[in-house]
């Protein structure tokens, strides 16, 4: 138990630091304008329409770092400061995002995998905490009931590394993409890799952390049956 207390402390001071190291970075990268002169949005658009992808919206929703593309609704959602910005740091996550949009649209299946499991892991992560702790609790007449937590808890730390190639492909196409398009110059291009790289380990973190999570649980299950 020691160890895994170990491996916490050691994630969680990693998540820190990846977590500075990308708001650092992101703020650095946003006071530095494109060459191509286009805000977040008119780079979203651009990819959007260069992929031959016509019925993507591509919208503002409000807070910092909040970009995300929606399959649901078809929709590419930048956050202000990237929907309205001309910087490199724009462009990089608009860019990103419509990377998502053009997986899906060519059904690239770790994205259609990952889309599957999102009722699944809605579902498991509503319930897992109590799931989990009734389980540690009762543990010694009703076993089983910290198993089923641990298998819910299974399905999030799954949907984690899922994620992990989904979004290190999405970085790729939007990479090529800003390069080709010609979006980005050559230092412009690596400050915008050097972004999407930082907002990959972010990733990276949470999967480690999820997945010592995992571990710790299954040790106290096998812990205490014996």
């Amino acid at each position: 138990m020691m160890f895994i207390w170990i491996v916490f402390i050691g994630i969680a001071v990693i998540s820190y630091l990846v977590q500075a190291s990308l708001k650092s970075k992101f703020e650095r990268y946003s006071k530095i304008p494109v060459a191509a002169g286009m805000t977040g949005r008119e780079v979203a658009e651009k990819m959007l329409r260069d992929n031959g992808i016509y019925d993507v919206r591509v919208i503002s929703t409000p807070g910092m770092l909040t970009d995300h593309y929606n399959p649901t609704n078809k929709t590419v959602n930048l956050s202000d400061d990237v929907y309205n910005t001309c910087s490199v740091a724009a462009a990089a996550v608009a860019a990103h995002e419509c990377g998502h949009a053009v997986q899906h649209a060519r059904a690239y299946a770790p994205l259609q995998m990952r889309s599957a499991l999102v009722p699944v892991v809605q579902f498991s992560s509503s319930i897992v905490s109590w799931v989990l702790l009734a389980g540690i609790v009762l543990v010694n007449v009703f076993p089983q009931l910290l198993l089923i937590g641990i298998c819910l808890f299974a399905m999030t730390t799954l949907f984690s590394f899922i994620t992990l190639p989904v979004e290190i492909d999405a970085s790729r196409r939007a990479l090529v993409w800003l390069n080709t398009a010609g979006i980005t110059n050559s230092a412009s291009h690596k400050q915008a890799a050097d972004a999407l790289k930082s907002a990959a380990y972010t990733y990276v973190v949470a999967a480690l952390g999820s997945l010592a999570t995992l571990i710790y649980y299954v040790m106290i299950y096998m812990n205490r049956r014996e």
